[in-house]
């Protein structure tokens, strides 16, 4: 089978000889006049050899090891033109090679400059031993006991649009204001039963000791009389009041278990916490703190409907917390 190009050329060429005119054969191929008088006159000229194109195209550029492991050493380093990351076409310019031979060599690494995630490490020097507390409660949880994860989310904001929002349609997303309303914030509290995936909540104006301890005691009336309690929360100063301490006295069996110290990651009510974020905060519309205590609290009926519990899994303790499965214990505080 011969290249479609050649086939057109002859296929000109023969025309001509047939005595058909220009306009038949622009007509029968597709083409210009151009066309036909430029291969008219190098077939004049070559005969069939001057029916064969005669740009040879660009040289292939090869990948081979060495040039992989020189891009993979340039991706590494910062760019020296001031910004802070590389492009596949900055950086190939720089080393003088077409931009896909360095967009290959980036996906087979696995390397995307321009993502870039961030952290936080903890400094507390007992992180190990609080890390596998919490582990310990979320894979091998106490028998007969209920494990939850506590927190609150506090300052959300309740806003309300000056402008219609204006819903979507095919080919055009939802259209928010630009210009908001505040009417106020709230703090909400959580506690994820860590077993069946359901949420207890309250909306409160403030985040005090105060609030903390209430909310506690919700947590603690909505379980059997005398039923071990295990609370999973972070370091913040009003869950180490002494008024926390006069609960826990009075409550023996609830015990509190707080994270290592920049370790959020670890209490598993920080991603539910996201997931209402996405579902009803972010763009929700509340016209008073009332309404979005109202709505707050709807969103939350209606997942305990069908919660989902988080599924927890520590594939490898080697990586910060030198314990094994069979070594984690769960321990009251």
């Amino acid at each position: 089978m011969l290249p479609a190009g050649d086939v057109r050329r002859a296929k000109a060429i023969l025309m001509l000889a047939d005595g058909k005119s220009y306009r038949e054969i622009q007509m029968v191929l597709a083409c210009d006049a151009g066309y036909i008088s430029r291969w008219k006159q190098r077939f004049i000229e070559s005969g069939l050899g001057g029916l064969y194109g005669q740009h040879r195209g660009s040289t292939a550029e090869v990948l081979t090891p060495r040039m992989e492991a020189k891009i993979l050493a340039a991706t590494r380093k910062k760019p020296t033109d001031g910004s802070t990351h590389w492009s596949t076409r900055r950086l190939a310019g720089h080393l003088g090679v077409n931009h896909m031979l360095v967009a290959r060599v980036w996906r087979r690494a696995g390397l995307q400059p321009h993502r870039m995630k961030r952290y936080m490490t903890s400094t507390d020097p007992d992180f190990e031993a609080k890390a596998s507390d919490i582990i310990g409660l979320y894979v091998k949880p106490p028998q007969h006991a209920v494990v939850f994860a506590v927190d609150e989310k506090t300052a959300i904001q309740a806003l309300d649009r000056l402008d219609p929002v204006l819903p979507m349609s095919p080919g055009r997303a939802e259209r928010h204001g630009f210009e908001y309303y505040r009417h106020g914030t709230l703090s909400l509290y959580a506690a994820l039963n860590t077993k069946t995936g359901e949420v207890i909540g309250k909306t409160s104006p403030r985040h005090t000791s105060q609030e903390f301890v209430a909310f506690l005691s919700d947590v603690v009336a909505s379980q059997p009389r005398g039923k071990e309690i295990h609370i999973i929360a972070d370091n913040l100063s009003a869950h180490k009041t002494a008024r926390v301490d006069q609960f826990l006295a009075h409550h023996r069996n609830v015990h509190l278990h707080f994270t290592p110290t920049y370790s959020s990651w670890l209490n598993q009510v920080e991603i539910w916490f996201s997931k209402i974020e996405r579902d009803a905060i972010q763009r929700g519309v509340f016209t008073s703190v009332k309404d979005l205590s109202r709505k707050l609290m709807n969103y939350i009926t209606q997942y305990n409907q069908a919660p989902k519990p988080i599924k927890w899994k520590y594939v490898d303790p080697r990586r910060r917390i030198h314990v094994s499965a069979s070594d984690i214990t769960v321990t009251g505080h």
